[in-house]
Protein backbone atom coordinates (compact mmCIF):
# COMPACT_ATOMS: atom_id res chain seq x y z
CA UNK A 1 0.00 0.00 0.00
CA UNK A 2 1.61 3.51 -0.90
CA UNK A 3 2.05 6.42 1.49
CA UNK A 4 -0.81 8.00 0.49
CA UNK A 5 -3.26 4.48 0.31
CA UNK A 6 -1.92 4.11 3.67
CA UNK A 7 -3.20 7.83 5.24
CA UNK A 8 -6.43 8.12 3.32
CA UNK A 9 -7.30 4.26 4.46
CA UNK A 10 -6.05 5.70 8.28
CA UNK A 11 -8.45 8.40 7.69
CA UNK A 12 -11.20 6.72 6.68
CA UNK A 13 -11.34 5.02 9.71
CA UNK A 14 -10.65 7.73 12.34
CA UNK A 15 -12.57 10.80 10.37
CA UNK A 16 -15.19 10.38 8.18
CA UNK A 17 -15.38 14.34 7.55
CA UNK A 18 -11.37 14.80 7.30
CA UNK A 19 -11.70 11.69 4.98
CA UNK A 20 -14.15 13.70 2.90
CA UNK A 21 -12.31 17.01 2.99
CA UNK A 22 -8.76 16.68 2.76
CA UNK A 23 -9.26 15.11 -0.66
CA UNK A 24 -10.17 18.10 -1.70
CA UNK A 25 -7.01 19.99 -1.70
CA UNK A 26 -4.27 20.29 -4.11
CA UNK A 27 -2.10 17.31 -4.38
CA UNK A 28 0.94 19.38 -3.36
CA UNK A 29 -1.37 19.83 -0.15
CA UNK A 30 -3.12 16.71 -0.14
CA UNK A 31 -0.06 14.17 1.69
CA UNK A 32 1.23 17.04 4.27
CA UNK A 33 -2.72 17.84 5.56
CA UNK A 34 -3.87 14.21 5.81
CA UNK A 35 0.07 13.50 7.31
CA UNK A 36 -0.88 16.43 9.89
CA UNK A 37 -4.30 15.14 10.95
CA UNK A 38 -2.94 12.15 11.64
CA UNK A 39 -0.56 13.33 14.29
CA UNK A 40 -2.76 15.21 15.92
CA UNK A 41 -5.27 12.47 16.34
CA UNK A 42 -2.92 10.36 17.62
CA UNK A 43 -1.92 13.10 20.27
CA UNK A 44 -6.27 13.28 20.35
CA UNK A 45 -6.13 9.34 20.89
CA UNK A 46 -3.79 9.27 24.21
CA UNK A 47 -5.43 11.97 25.38
CA UNK A 48 -9.20 10.21 25.31
CA UNK A 49 -7.73 6.67 26.38
CA UNK A 50 -9.51 6.29 30.17
CA UNK A 51 -7.20 3.43 31.00
CA UNK A 52 -4.12 6.01 30.96
CA UNK A 53 -3.96 7.92 34.33
CA UNK A 54 -3.16 11.92 33.88
CA UNK A 55 1.03 10.96 34.39
CA UNK A 56 0.94 8.22 31.76
CA UNK A 57 -1.25 10.78 28.81
CA UNK A 58 1.57 13.34 29.78
CA UNK A 59 4.68 11.21 29.49
CA UNK A 60 3.41 9.47 26.08
CA UNK A 61 2.53 12.90 24.90
CA UNK A 62 6.01 13.99 25.55
CA UNK A 63 7.23 11.30 24.17
CA UNK A 64 5.51 11.12 21.05
CA UNK A 65 7.02 14.92 20.75
CA UNK A 66 10.38 13.56 21.49
CA UNK A 67 9.81 10.95 18.72
CA UNK A 68 8.42 13.89 16.36
CA UNK A 69 10.98 16.23 16.62
CA UNK A 70 14.14 14.60 17.66
CA UNK A 71 13.75 11.82 15.54
CA UNK A 72 13.79 9.21 18.44
CA UNK A 73 12.60 5.61 17.82
CA UNK A 74 8.62 5.43 16.47
CA UNK A 75 8.86 1.86 16.73
CA UNK A 76 9.73 1.68 19.80
CA UNK A 77 7.04 4.23 21.45
CA UNK A 78 4.17 2.96 19.20
CA UNK A 79 4.79 -0.97 20.63
CA UNK A 80 4.68 1.00 23.83
CA UNK A 81 1.63 2.51 23.48
CA UNK A 82 -0.52 0.23 21.17
CA UNK A 83 -0.83 -2.38 24.03
CA UNK A 84 -2.12 0.41 26.64
CA UNK A 85 -5.07 1.49 24.44
CA UNK A 86 -8.26 -0.53 25.70
CA UNK A 87 -11.35 -1.41 24.25
CA UNK A 88 -13.12 2.49 24.43
CA UNK A 89 -10.58 3.58 21.94
CA UNK A 90 -11.96 2.42 18.30
CA UNK A 91 -10.22 -0.54 16.10
CA UNK A 92 -9.23 2.34 13.57
CA UNK A 93 -7.26 4.37 16.31
CA UNK A 94 -5.91 1.00 17.51
CA UNK A 95 -4.55 0.44 14.03
CA UNK A 96 -3.57 4.11 13.78
CA UNK A 97 -1.22 3.87 16.36
CA UNK A 98 0.36 0.52 15.49
CA UNK A 99 1.39 3.07 12.20
CA UNK A 100 3.18 5.31 13.72
CA UNK A 101 6.48 4.23 12.00
CA UNK A 102 5.31 4.21 8.62
CA UNK A 103 3.17 7.69 9.64
CA UNK A 104 6.45 9.45 10.47
CA UNK A 105 8.35 8.47 7.74
CA UNK A 106 5.48 10.41 5.64
CA UNK A 107 6.50 13.23 7.66
CA UNK A 108 10.29 13.24 7.31
CA UNK A 109 9.94 13.54 3.97
CA UNK A 110 8.08 16.75 3.94
CA UNK A 111 10.78 19.85 3.66
CA UNK A 112 11.89 21.58 6.40
CA UNK A 113 9.35 23.97 7.20
CA UNK A 114 6.50 22.13 6.27
CA UNK A 115 7.65 19.44 9.09
CA UNK A 116 8.44 22.59 11.54
CA UNK A 117 4.44 23.64 10.94
CA UNK A 118 3.43 19.90 12.41
CA UNK A 119 6.06 20.03 15.26
CA UNK A 120 4.96 23.77 16.45
CA UNK A 121 1.37 22.18 16.24
CA UNK A 122 1.88 18.69 17.65
CA UNK A 123 4.07 20.61 20.71
CA UNK A 124 1.38 22.68 21.22
CA UNK A 125 -1.30 20.66 21.52
CA UNK A 126 0.48 17.82 23.60
CA UNK A 127 1.67 20.25 25.78
CA UNK A 128 -1.60 22.00 26.50
CA UNK A 129 -3.69 18.79 26.51
CA UNK A 130 -1.19 17.65 29.45
CA UNK A 131 -2.39 20.81 32.03
CA UNK A 132 -5.96 19.91 31.25
CA UNK A 133 -5.11 16.38 31.84
CA UNK A 134 -4.60 17.21 35.63
CA UNK A 135 -7.59 19.29 36.25
CA UNK A 136 -10.79 17.25 37.24
CA UNK A 137 -13.53 17.70 34.42
CA UNK A 138 -16.46 16.42 35.14
CA UNK A 139 -18.17 19.59 36.49
CA UNK A 140 -16.87 21.49 33.29
CA UNK A 141 -14.42 24.20 33.18
CA UNK A 142 -14.12 27.20 35.20
CA UNK A 143 -15.31 29.79 32.38
CA UNK A 144 -15.03 30.84 28.96
CA UNK A 145 -11.81 31.86 29.03
CA UNK A 146 -10.87 28.13 30.03
CA UNK A 147 -12.73 27.04 26.76
CA UNK A 148 -10.96 29.30 24.62
CA UNK A 149 -7.49 27.76 26.23
CA UNK A 150 -8.59 24.63 25.63
CA UNK A 151 -9.74 25.38 22.45
CA UNK A 152 -6.72 26.89 20.90
CA UNK A 153 -4.58 23.35 22.01
CA UNK A 154 -6.87 21.33 20.63
CA UNK A 155 -7.94 23.27 17.08
CA UNK A 156 -6.42 26.87 16.88
CA UNK A 157 -3.20 25.70 16.54
CA UNK A 158 -4.28 22.97 13.64
CA UNK A 159 -5.90 26.47 12.58
CA UNK A 160 -2.17 28.15 12.45
CA UNK A 161 -0.06 25.34 11.23
CA UNK A 162 -3.03 25.04 8.08
CA UNK A 163 -2.24 28.17 7.57
CA UNK A 164 1.20 27.98 7.62
CA UNK A 165 1.05 24.95 5.14
CA UNK A 166 -1.16 27.06 2.77
CA UNK A 167 1.19 30.05 2.95
CA UNK A 168 4.03 28.04 2.05
CA UNK A 169 2.51 26.58 -0.69
CA UNK A 170 1.08 29.76 -2.50
CA UNK A 171 3.00 32.84 -2.95
CA UNK A 172 -0.77 34.14 -3.62
CA UNK A 173 -2.44 33.14 -0.28
CA UNK A 174 0.86 34.43 1.31
CA UNK A 175 0.03 37.74 0.31
CA UNK A 176 -2.99 37.48 2.60
CA UNK A 177 -0.94 36.09 5.96
CA UNK A 178 -1.75 39.08 8.06
CA UNK A 179 -5.68 38.50 7.70
CA UNK A 180 -5.23 34.62 7.37
CA UNK A 181 -3.31 34.44 10.97
CA UNK A 182 -5.53 36.78 12.90
CA UNK A 183 -8.60 34.16 11.96
CA UNK A 184 -7.02 31.16 11.95
CA UNK A 185 -8.00 30.25 15.71
CA UNK A 186 -10.97 31.40 15.54
CA UNK A 187 -12.02 29.31 12.89
CA UNK A 188 -10.23 26.09 14.56
CA UNK A 189 -12.15 27.30 17.81
CA UNK A 190 -15.45 27.72 15.46
CA UNK A 191 -15.74 23.59 14.46
CA UNK A 192 -14.05 22.29 17.86
CA UNK A 193 -16.67 23.97 20.01
CA UNK A 194 -19.30 22.77 17.34
CA UNK A 195 -17.97 19.39 18.15
CA UNK A 196 -17.82 19.94 21.99
CA UNK A 197 -21.65 20.83 21.73
CA UNK A 198 -22.18 18.06 19.26
CA UNK A 199 -20.39 15.44 21.51
CA UNK A 200 -21.80 16.85 24.98
CA UNK A 201 -23.65 13.05 26.44
CA UNK A 202 -20.49 11.11 24.87
CA UNK A 203 -17.71 13.24 26.65
CA UNK A 204 -19.79 13.28 29.93
CA UNK A 205 -19.96 9.10 29.60
CA UNK A 206 -15.99 9.40 29.35
CA UNK A 207 -16.45 11.48 32.93
CA UNK A 208 -15.56 15.06 31.65
CA UNK A 209 -17.65 18.04 30.77
CA UNK A 210 -15.51 20.64 28.51
CA UNK A 211 -18.57 23.64 29.04
CA UNK A 212 -17.25 26.06 30.93
CA UNK A 213 -19.65 26.82 34.21
CA UNK A 214 -19.73 30.36 34.38
CA UNK A 215 -22.13 30.58 30.80
CA UNK A 216 -24.46 28.52 32.83
CA UNK A 217 -24.43 29.89 36.20
CA UNK A 218 -25.80 33.00 34.53
CA UNK A 219 -28.61 30.66 33.20
CA UNK A 220 -29.32 28.90 36.46
CA UNK A 221 -28.14 25.69 35.87
CA UNK A 222 -25.24 23.42 37.65
CA UNK A 223 -23.34 21.66 35.68
CA UNK A 224 -22.64 19.06 38.45
CA UNK A 225 -26.05 17.83 38.24
CA UNK A 226 -25.45 17.44 34.19
CA UNK A 227 -27.18 14.10 32.86
CA UNK A 228 -29.02 12.70 29.99
CA UNK A 229 -32.35 13.55 29.84
CA UNK A 230 -32.21 15.29 33.17
CA UNK A 231 -31.99 19.09 31.51
CA UNK A 232 -33.96 22.36 31.73
CA UNK A 233 -34.91 25.49 30.34
CA UNK A 234 -31.99 27.10 32.16
CA UNK A 235 -29.30 24.22 30.71
CA UNK A 236 -30.79 24.82 27.45
CA UNK A 237 -30.51 28.55 27.69
CA UNK A 238 -26.59 28.10 28.46
CA UNK A 239 -26.46 25.68 25.46
CA UNK A 240 -27.80 28.20 23.31
CA UNK A 241 -25.41 31.05 24.31
CA UNK A 242 -23.00 28.65 23.58
CA UNK A 243 -23.93 28.00 20.18
CA UNK A 244 -24.00 32.01 19.39
CA UNK A 245 -20.53 32.15 20.65
CA UNK A 246 -19.50 29.46 17.95
CA UNK A 247 -21.35 30.78 15.31
CA UNK A 248 -19.28 33.96 15.62
CA UNK A 249 -16.10 32.01 15.69
CA UNK A 250 -17.85 30.42 12.29
CA UNK A 251 -18.22 33.93 11.00
CA UNK A 252 -14.66 34.55 10.73
CA UNK A 253 -13.86 31.02 9.75
CA UNK A 254 -15.83 32.42 6.37
CA UNK A 255 -14.15 35.83 6.10
CA UNK A 256 -10.84 33.51 6.72
CA UNK A 257 -11.75 31.19 3.57
CA UNK A 258 -12.50 34.67 1.63
CA UNK A 259 -9.41 35.42 1.99
CA UNK A 260 -8.14 32.14 -0.11
CA UNK A 261 -7.51 33.16 -3.62
CA UNK A 262 -11.03 32.52 -5.55
CA UNK A 263 -8.59 29.89 -7.97
CA UNK A 264 -7.71 27.97 -5.16
CA UNK A 265 -10.63 26.06 -5.13
CA UNK A 266 -9.19 23.08 -3.51
CA UNK A 267 -8.65 24.59 -0.63
CA UNK A 268 -11.73 26.91 -0.54
CA UNK A 269 -14.15 23.54 -0.74
CA UNK A 270 -11.63 22.20 2.47
CA UNK A 271 -12.83 25.44 4.36
CA UNK A 272 -16.36 25.20 2.76
CA UNK A 273 -17.09 22.02 3.23
CA UNK A 274 -16.00 22.38 7.19
CA UNK A 275 -17.82 25.17 7.69
CA UNK A 276 -20.83 24.65 6.21
CA UNK A 277 -21.44 20.80 8.06
CA UNK A 278 -20.31 23.37 11.30
CA UNK A 279 -23.49 25.46 10.52
CA UNK A 280 -25.52 22.73 9.83
CA UNK A 281 -24.44 20.83 13.17
CA UNK A 282 -25.64 24.21 15.14
CA UNK A 283 -28.95 24.40 13.63
CA UNK A 284 -29.60 21.26 14.91
CA UNK A 285 -28.57 21.69 18.57
CA UNK A 286 -30.50 25.15 18.76
CA UNK A 287 -33.71 22.94 17.23
CA UNK A 288 -33.51 20.18 19.61
CA UNK A 289 -31.30 21.64 23.08
CA UNK A 290 -32.70 18.74 25.00
CA UNK A 291 -31.19 15.79 22.68
CA UNK A 292 -29.28 13.30 24.65
CA UNK A 293 -27.37 11.78 22.48
CA UNK A 294 -24.74 12.55 19.73
CA UNK A 295 -26.36 11.28 16.90
CA UNK A 296 -29.62 12.96 17.31
CA UNK A 297 -27.87 16.20 16.41
CA UNK A 298 -25.74 14.29 13.86
CA UNK A 299 -26.15 16.37 10.20
CA UNK A 300 -27.68 13.62 7.77
CA UNK A 301 -25.52 12.73 4.35
CA UNK A 302 -28.50 14.75 2.43
CA UNK A 303 -26.95 17.78 4.36
CA UNK A 304 -23.40 16.46 3.45
CA UNK A 305 -24.48 16.48 0.30
CA UNK A 306 -26.05 19.73 0.35
CA UNK A 307 -23.19 21.86 1.47
CA UNK A 308 -21.25 20.24 -0.88
CA UNK A 309 -23.28 21.10 -3.75
CA UNK A 310 -23.25 24.80 -2.48
CA UNK A 311 -19.88 24.95 -2.32
CA UNK A 312 -19.29 23.62 -6.03
CA UNK A 313 -21.81 26.07 -7.15
CA UNK A 314 -20.99 29.21 -5.05
CA UNK A 315 -16.84 28.47 -4.93
CA UNK A 316 -15.25 31.15 -6.96
CA UNK A 317 -18.22 33.41 -5.61
CA UNK A 318 -17.90 35.43 -2.62
CA UNK A 319 -21.00 37.50 -2.37
CA UNK A 320 -23.25 33.83 -2.97
CA UNK A 321 -21.18 32.21 -0.42
CA UNK A 322 -21.99 35.06 2.28
CA UNK A 323 -25.61 34.25 0.83
CA UNK A 324 -25.62 31.18 1.94
CA UNK A 325 -23.79 31.33 5.03
CA UNK A 326 -26.66 33.76 6.14
CA UNK A 327 -29.06 31.45 5.01
CA UNK A 328 -27.41 28.56 6.85
CA UNK A 329 -27.41 30.47 10.12
CA UNK A 330 -30.75 31.99 10.50
CA UNK A 331 -31.50 31.67 13.75
CA UNK A 332 -28.31 31.12 15.01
Amino acid sequence: MSDDDLQAYLLAGVSRTFALTIPQLPPELNSVVANAYLLCRIVDTIEDETALTADEKRSFGSGFIEVLKNGADAGRFARSLAPRLSAQTIPAEHQMVRSIPRILEVTRRFDTDQQAALARCIDTMATGMSHFQTQDLKGGLADIRALDRYCYHVAGCVGEMLTALFCHYSPQIERHAKGLFARAVSFGQGLQMTNILKDIWDDHQRGVCWLPRDVFDRSGYNLADLAPGRTDGSFQAGLLQLVHIAHGHLKDALDYTLLIPATETGIRHFCLWALGMAVLTLQKIRRHPGFSRSAQVKISRRSVQATILASKIGVSHDNLLRLFFKAASRGL
